[in-house]
């Protein structure tokens, strides 16, 4: 297997994970959350997502998400709010 034949791997909040085929910040924070993005990174369902992303420390405003292609090798934190406290 050569380095071309395999899908990126990042590190998710600091486990492994493998990524199908090229794929965006939104396609990742989709996936993770099980919910369906509009292209500015909003939930579909009008909803609140709560969510905030990092990729090699550097936070990525939810605008950008769509336009952020995840590489092999990002080490990428979700973070997700909490109410209360």
């Amino acid at each position: 297997m050569t380095d071309h034949d395999h899908s990126p791997t990042i590190v998710l909040n600091g486990d492994r994970h493998e990524l199908p085929g090229a794929a965006s910040a939104l396609d990742l924070i989709a996936e993770v959350t099980g919910r369906k993005l509009n292209p500015d990174g909003t939930p579909a369902d009008g909803g609140r997502l709560g969510i905030a992303l990092a990729v090699d420390g550097e936070v990525i405003r939810r605008g950008a998400w769509s336009d952020y292609t995840l590489a092999d090798g990002h080490t990428v934190d979700i973070v997700t709010a909490v109410q209360g406290g």
